[in-house]
């Protein structure tokens, strides 16, 4: 995958400016005595995302590394001034090796080998063969990711409804469901998820306490669906349409890329594995400790991704329109935020005797424990406009941030932040990866996609009435 090392560069050259004393743990930090302005580079890298893409596209596609780049480089040089060049190091190290690598390593791995995967021949997208085709990428979603599952089904989705009028509504709620609700079973499903993992959260643990809420959400989703293509099929008489179907037919559906099957199922005994062999080795890298199970499946997957490459045919790839520009897209910027956030998360640790004390009062009751219905919204509405893989990350800290505590005690706050984030990445255009990516593939289709604000008036009107179904059903406690 080519990766702008211009970015890696900047970063040196900021802490090279720095005056370096000697090595310190970033974890020896006290979050409590940092100031909240300590947070600006990453409140700035996160509208930069949201925004510049609408404000200035252009000038955001050719330069969006470099922005992310200096706003890592803002926080990076100020903090090595103010606490130290070994401090700054350490910070830096701790978020580019022990939860950057890892979080991009595997979304690589999942975007290669599903990018390998070609499902060629054309179905006529009935309402039923539409919401089979919907629930089947749901299912896959928190097998191979919401952005494997994504990749691999809008094609045929599309394929399927190119003699239809009325498309839009099947895009929006693939959207809704294969991009971003039917990841929420596994760490492999969404990155909050993964990340989630990464800090001690149970491989399985997802599967137990999200299952119920995840049937409710996709459930009703698909029951909608399944009405609303209904009525779009029969107003307009599409079961007689008397277009020409541009899609010749074929018999029956063949897929190319068969090989990353398997590589598939390694991915996924690689990230299991790393979850139950804990062997209590570690490496120490100027602060940061690798632990040994994490850097071996590290690199299996980077192993597993060179396979996919060295074997898939290239005519799956082609067909598939495979290219790298959407995962740089992401590790560029994903560095910068995983940078950037890193003070972030030392403010939240503090508690109450942080800065963000006044954030943990709207979250928390009078007797200081939380509000899971708080914590649900709070995090789906900030991952909706921000990403929801650092929105799950800043709340999961702003609960503690202890993986065992909140596994087994606070298991309905931890559930109400994984799906909070996890299906409310649905509710704009820039809450989760895919979903600009299935926008911009069917847009090159032909299809009229929603602009920002019409996608909001459409997941406000459909989402929002069973988010607040799923919060009376499974998150509004005593």
């Amino acid at each position: 995958m080519p990766f702008d090392g211009r970015f890696a560069i900047m970063l040196v050259v900021a802490l090279a400016s720095v005056v370096l004393p000697a090595p310190a743990d970033a974890a020896t930090l006290d979050g409590a005595a940092l100031s909240p302005a300590w947070a600006l580079p990453f409140a700035g890298i996160l509208l930069s995302i949201a925004i510049a893409p609408l404000v200035a596209p252009a000038l955001w596609h050719r330069h969006f590394g470099k922005i992310a780049a200096a706003w890592a480089a803002l926080f990076v040089v100020p903090f090595g001034y103010a606490h130290g060049g070994g401090a700054a190091l350490a910070t830096l190290a701790h978020a580019l090796f022990e939860e950057y690598l890892p979080f991009i390593v595997l979304l690589t791995a999942l975007y290669t080998i599903a990018g390998g995967i070609c499902v060629r021949g054309n179905l006529h997208g009935s309402p039923t063969t539409n919401t089979v085709m919907l629930a089947l990428g749901t299912l896959l979603a928190s097998i191979m990711g919401t952005t494997g599952a994504a990749m691999l089904l809008i094609r045929p989705v599309l394929r399927a409804n190119d003699n239809r009028k009325h498309v839009v509504h099947v895009v929006v709620f693939f959207i809704f469901l294969v991009a971003n609700a039917g990841g929420s079973l596994t760490p492999l499903g969404d990155p909050p998820l993964f990340l989630g993992f990464l800090n001690g959260v149970g491989f399985f643990w997802t599967t137990q306490h999200l299952v119920a809420p995840m049937l409710v959400v996709c459930g009703l989703l698909l029951a909608l669906f399944y009405v609303l293509d209904s009525y779009f099929y029969r107003r307009e008489g599409e079961e007689r349409s008397p277009f020409l179907d541009p899609s010749p037919d074929t018999r029956g559906l063949v897929i190319e890329g068969k090989a990353n099957f398997a590589l598939l199922a390694l991915v996924i005994a690689a990230v299991l594995a790393s979850g139950l062999w804990r062997p209590g080795l570690a490496l120490e890298v100027l602060g940061a400790h690798l632990e040994l199970q994490n850097a071996a499946r590290d690199v299996l997957l980077v192993a597993l991704t060179l396979a996919s490459l060295a074997l898939t045919p290239r005519s799956a790839r082609v067909g598939n329109a495979f290219n790298w520009a959407p995962i740089e897209e992401v590790a560029k910027l994903f560095a910068g935020i995983f940078v950037t956030i890193a003070p972030v998360i030392m403010m939240l640790r503090a508690g109450p005797q942080g800065p963000f004390a006044a954030v943990i009062d709207l979250v928390t009751d009078a007797r200081g424990q939380p509000i899971d219905a708080m914590y649900f919204w709070a995090t789906g509405l900030l991952s909706s406009f921000l990403d929801n893989a650092p929105t799950y990350l800043v709340f999961f800290n702003l609960a503690g941030g202890d993986a065992q505590v909140l596994t087994t005690s606070g298991a309905t706050t931890l559930a109400a932040i994984s799906a909070g984030a996890v299906f409310m990445g649905a509710m704009s255009y820039i809450g989760n990866a895919p979903n600009f990516m299935v926008k911009s593939m069917a847009e090159a289709r032909g299809v009229r996609m929603p602009s920002f604000f019409a996608y909001l008036a459409w997941s406000g009107i459909v989402l929002v009435p069973v988010f607040l179904l799923t919060t009376w059903m499974f998150f509004w406690g005593p």
